[in-house]
């Protein structure tokens, strides 16, 4: 099976995660913070998970995202024998590790900016999306193609499994194609998961090779249903996902480094609910650090504004709050249930019925007993219920 199949993504933002500075950088560029991740890889297979979803790791200006050398570990995570030593681990432990590619922009002080970026009629080099310090490449320059092979080589060569490809709908499909393509070509079992927040997902993904893409609207359907007391509206989402689902396995979520946190979006109960539906439908699941332990956290304005989606993890799994141990236990086992269950990562979903406070759907593989059976109820209490195989193997209701 390929990490498609099997695939449940731990997702952490370093940066926030092992509390390195992100808005201050002087002073910071020691401590080898990476390190700090080796007490939460069993935790993460405690929960279940099997891989490392990693924001960003490479030299950067301040969030990550704004790179200045796509072949340097940040200093305020560390350096590059902090990084063997994190493979080292998770490969030690049987989880793989997926890295998060910014190649679509760099900072605007990366060294090359000049040379690689994209520059408007006046011949101005282009910032990305308003972002003065940020500025767009130029993917129709051989050098930005030759450079994101390069780099995407390099670190697989030290044991990653894939990428996450950032603001993957701002680059031309044929850009993607021709360079996985030659990354394939050496590793043809690579992952590409390509950030997708609009558009055709379907044909963005045939016309650009990667094997998956970030499921929004989906997420959006689940909690804005949740919210709004609305389950019409996760219905038509789910209809749309079926579809998606013929053509290829999404990447589904609840919660990530870009967005209100769920627990904070709809409550615990309505969280457990979104959990629920997040591991018994098709695609391939992540769970955003927190989000397993009813995290709090709003996405805020200004440069501040993802500072409470982004918190320090304390030392070790030992000093969490034991408030969140409850919803840890319940994706314990929702993640089991998924995880005796892989053939859900490409089941056929069906709406079975629905009214305002409540949904029944049914995923079903090739086998007689893959067979799904799942209900989501805001009224007369929130409940979820999951039967496989004619037996309940999952019930909460508050």
């Amino acid at each position: 099976m390929s990490l498609l199949d099997d695939a449940i993504w731990w997702h952490v933002y370093p940066l926030g995660a092992l509390g390195a500075p992100i808005h201050e950088r002087k002073g910071s560029e020691s401590g080898h913070r990476l390190r700090r991740l080796d007490a939460w890889l069993d935790y993460a297979i405690e929960l279940g998970c099997s891989g490392l979803l990693l924001g960003p790791i490479f030299d950067s200006v301040s969030h990550g995202y704004d790179t200045l050398d796509h072949f340097a570990i940040d200093p305020r995570l560390g350096d590059a024998d902090d990084f063997d030593r994190l493979v080292a681990e998770c490969r030690a432990r049987g989880l793989t590790i997926l890295l998060d590619g910014v190649f679509n922009h760099v900072a605007a002080s990366h060294p090359d900016a000049a040379r690689l970026s994209r520059r408007g009629e006046d011949g101005a080099v282009r910032s990305w999306e308003g972002h003065g310090g940020l500025t767009a490449l130029d993917h129709s320059n051989s050098e930005v193609a030759d450079l994101v092979a390069e780099v995407m080589l390099h670190w697989l060569r030290r044991g990653i499994a894939g990428w996450r490809l950032d603001v993957a709908y701002e680059v031309p499909p044929e850009f993607w194609r021709e360079v996985t393509g030659r990354v394939r070509r050496e590793f043809p079992g690579v992952l590409f998961l390509g950030e997708m927040i609009h558009g055709d997902y379907s044909g963005f993904v045939e016309a650009s090779g990667l094997d998956t893409v970030t499921q929004y609207e989906l997420w959006k359907g689940t909690w804005s249903s949740i919210k709004d007391r609305n389950f019409w509206e996760l219905a038509w989402a789910l209809d749309r996902h079926a579809g998606m689902c013929r053509g290829f396995v999404p990447q589904t979520f609840i919660g990530n480094h870009d967005v209100t946190r769920i627990a904070s979006e709809v409550g615990d109960d309505g969280a457990v609910l979104a959990a629920t539906a997040l591991f018994t439908l098709p695609g391939m699941p992540s769970v955003y650090y927190g989000d397993e332990q009813a995290f709090q956290g709003r996405k805020l304005e200004g440069l501040h504004a993802d500072d409470e989606l982004r918190p320090p993890l304390p030392a070790s799994p030992a000093d969490l709050s034991p408030a969140g141990e409850w919803m840890y236990r319940i994706y314990q086992r929702l993640i089991g249930l998924r995880r005796r269950n892989p053939w859900l990562s490409r089941g056929r979903l069906k709406v079975i019925a629905k009214e305002n406070a409540w949904i029944e759907y049914r995923v079903s593989g090739d086998a007689p007993d893959q067979d799904l059976r799942v209900r989501l109820a805001l009224e007369p209490q929130c409940s979820a219920t999951v039967m496989c195989g004619g037996e309940t193997a999952f019930h909460w209701e508050r």
